[in-house]
Formats: C-alpha cells, sequence, structure tokens
C-alpha cells in the first residue's frame, strides 16, 4: 500500500475544510417542537408529538393518530398577502427557511444577483389547499376556484416561494423522491456549491394531513392501527405493526467552507458523503447507498459514530435494514438511533429532520432517544439508543428509503 492510499482520508479532510460544503444555518417545524432549539430540547428528552389528528376529524377513519406541528398560528409567521396563496406545507416551509436564514447569520443579498438558491424536496405539495379547491369546484363550481390553485398544489411552490420571499434567484429546483428526497435536495445543492454557488437553501418541509391526504396515507397499507400513541410506531421493535405519518421537517443553508471561514460562520458540520440507489426486482440497495456515500465522504465504516435509521416501523422492512447495517458495521456494530419514533414519518420531511438531529448531535455530542421501545426484536441485530446517550460522534450517516425503491445515504461531519 501506498504512502498515498494511507493518507488518503486525512486529504479528504483537509479538502472538505476548504472546498467541501457546510450547514450553517438550521430552521425546524416539528410535531414534537416549532423551531430548532425547542425541538431539539424536546427530542434530547424523549418528548413525543404523536398524538390524535385534530387538523380534521378522523374519527370515521380506522387510524387516527398523527404527528401535528404544535402551536402553529399562521398569521405569526407570514404576512396577511401570503395567506390566500399558500398551502400549509409552504407556511411551514416559509418559517423553517426563515429561522435557517436567520440562523446563517450573514446577508444573501449581499451575494451576486443569482448566487444564492433555493432546492427543496416534496412528496406531496400542497395537499390540503388542492382539496380545499377541488370542493369548491365540485360544490359551487370553476368561479369559485382560486386561481392560485395553479401554483399552490405544485410540488415546487415551497421552492419557488422562498426563493421571492428571501430574494434568491440563482439555481433552484425540486426533487420527489418520497422520504429519501429530503437527502436527495442535499445533494443537489451541494452540487450547486461545488459549481460556484455562494449560498443554497435546501431540505424538506411535508404536509399532507387533510382528509384527501389521509386516503393516500391509508392506501398505501403502511400505517400502524394502534390507537395508543405510545405504542403505535415502535422501529425495530418486535410489536412493530407500521408508522404514523407527521407533518414538519428541516431547512438549511449550505454554503462553501472556505466563505463560511472567511466570514467567521458558526459551523454545525459538514455534508461529507452522499449516495443514492435504486432497489432491483427483490433486490433491497439500502446497504450499497450506505457503502457509496461513505466512500463519497472518504470515511470507514469503524469511523462512523452514529446512524439514523430509517426505521420504516414494519417487521420485514426493520429486519431489511438491520441485516444491512450489520453487513456494513457488524452486529451491533455500531450505535442506531431514530428520533423520528417522536415525530412520525414526515415524508419528504423525515431525513431533513433527522440530518438536523445528526448535526446537533455533533454539535452536543449526544445521541436522542429512540421513544416507545425497550429494545430492538431479536432479528434486529442494532445497538438501538433508547435514551440520550453522551459519547464521542465526528461522523453520522443518515439512511432513507422512499416508497417505490428510491434509497439515499449522507454523511455529516465535523470539521
Amino acid at each position: 500500500m501506498t504512502t498515498a492510499t494511507l493518507d488518503r482520508p486525512a486529504q479528504r479532510r483537509d479538502a472538505r475544510a476548504t472546498t467541501g460544503s457546510v450547514v450553517t444555518g438550521i430552521g425546524v417545524t416539528a410535531p414534537n417542537g416549532l423551531g430548532t432549539e425547542a425541538w431539539w430540547a424536546a427530542t434530547l428528552g424523549g418528548e413525543s408529538g404523536i398524538r390524535p389528528v385534530t387538523r380534521f376529524d378522523a374519527a370515521r377513519y380506522p387510524v387516527r393518530l398523527a404527528g401535528e406541528v404544535p402551536g402553529f398560528v399562521d398569521e405569526d409567521h407570514l404576512p396577511g398577502r401570503l395567506l390566500p396563496q399558500t398551502d400549509r406545507v409552504t407556511r411551514l416551509s416559509l418559517t423553517a427557511a426563515k429561522e435557517a436564514l436567520d440562523d446563517f447569520g450573514g446577508d444573501p443579498t449581499a451575494l451576486p444577483e443569482y448566487g444564492a438558491g433555493v432546492v427543496t424536496a416534496s412528496s406531496a405539495g400542497g395537499f390540503e389547499f388542492g382539496q380545499r379547491e377541488l370542493q369548491a369546484l365540485w360544490s359551487k363550481g370553476g368561479q369559485h376556484v382560486s386561481a392560485y390553485q395553479s401554483f399552490a398544489w405544485f410540488y415546487a411552490v415551497n421552492t419557488g416561494q422562498i426563493s421571492i420571499r428571501h430574494g434568491l434567484r440563482g439555481s433552484s429546483g425540486v426533487v420527489v423522491a418520497e422520504q429519501a428526497g429530503g437527502l436527495d435536495a442535499l445533494a443537489h445543492a451541494r452540487r450547486q456549491i461545488r459549481k460556484g454557488a455562494g449560498l443554497m437553501v435546501t431540505g424538506g418541509v411535508d404536509s399532507a394531513l387533510c382528509p384527501w391526504g389521509w386516503a393516500a396515507h391509508l392506501a398505501a397499507g403502511e400505517l400502524s392501527p394502534v390507537a395508543d400513541p405510545g405504542r403505535a410506531y415502535l422501529p425495530f421493535d418486535p410489536e412493530a405493526c407500521g408508522h404514523v405519518v407527521g407533518e414538519g421537517g428541516a431547512l438549511f443553508v449550505l454554503e462553501n467552507a472556505s466563505a463560511a471561514r472567511e466570514r467567521d460562520a458558526r459551523v454545525y458540520g459538514a455534508f461529507t458523503g452522499y449516495a443514492a440507489t435504486f432497489d432491483g426486482p427483490g433486490t433491497p440497495r439500502l446497504a450499497d447507498a450506505a457503502r457509496l456515500a461513505l466512500t463519497d465522504a472518504g470515511v470507514r465504516p469503524d469511523e462512523i459514530d452514529v446512524v439514523f435509521a430509517d426505521a420504516a416501523g414494519r417487521r420485514a422492512a426493520d429486519r431489511a435494514e438491520a441485516e444491512a447495517l450489520a453487513a456494513l458495521f457488524g452486529p451491533r456494530g455500531v450505535p442506531v438511533t431514530a428520533p423520528k419514533s417522536m415525530t412520525g414519518r414526515l415524508l419528504a420531511g423525515g431525513a431533513p429532520l433527522d440530518v438536523a438531529a445528526a448535526l446537533l448531535t455533533l454539535r452536543d455530542q449526544v445521541i436522542p432517544p429512540t421513544v416507545n421501545t425497550t429494545g430492538p426484536a431479536p432479528d434486529c441485530p442494532v445497538d438501538l439508543v433508547t435514551t440520550a446517550r453522551e459519547t464521542g460522534v465526528r461522523h453520522a450517516l443518515v439512511l432513507a428509503r422512499g416508497r417505490g425503491g428510491f434509497n439515499s445515504a449522507a454523511v455529516l461531519s465535523t470539521l
């Protein structure tokens, strides 16, 4: 083995300190906390946001639990002119974007005119807005349908509204890959940073907690039928029987490491590795995504200090993920956690919220817990973190699977 090969991990770490992409702002809207620090305190404390649905009357449905963002008063976060043209999901997104940009601490308008952009992930678009306008069409006629329906339902609406509100006129886009899309969006943003963009707002927020959205969730056949909020969503548990759906997610400010250092920015962590795969017929490829992400980051499996699991909450899917982790790290070879057990699965917002948790784990050196379980099933050989665990963390791996065969993996690292 040559000296160059021996030094390659160190060379990669030196390179990312100067040319890599780093996170300098975080914004969160989650079922167990509105705002990054409120959500993080609740998450470390094991406080769940899974409760009976309140956004519509769910009494007639076989599933009545969800993770709803609490205490969100639209008028407190958005100007009145935006309320008629936005869905719940866009209002949550705009709130998270503002927090991330405030947290970033710089002035994006000081960049060149096309130097800052937006890439978000979505899986449902403005479902609630769409339902309301369809009801108006059916019951009153086309003249009663809002002109804003033309874009308020659309997958790209969050990207567009964030761009308009903050004057971010650079390269922008949207990714649709359900749960995996949140990591894909960060990867697209990193690509723009590498091409010279000064700043990218990226991540994902989703919400489809309305009767129309609920019908879609139920049709997928993966929701837990359990009525007890403390037993409904149990990733890796012997009694796992499905997941709880939620709303919310996280958005980030991503910028070049050198630029962040020049302005003496506070850096949460570096986005060092990413990969995506697609399942073949009967061939899950989550493990391949994880391996490729580690290779992209220049990190060995034994250097990963924590895994934020996809955590489907279904026995077969959990077993497949546990087997993938055991193949890469060895049985119980790395701490594994699923803080989404406190929020439910947030569609395109789920993986970005895990990225936020990974970044704050790097900051505080404490791994958040998986709640409502005493441990994994015997056929899930993972070191499941069930109470907050203080430990040294330099590299975190985030995994996500999207319905239809999408797999994504990301590595977050300290500089």
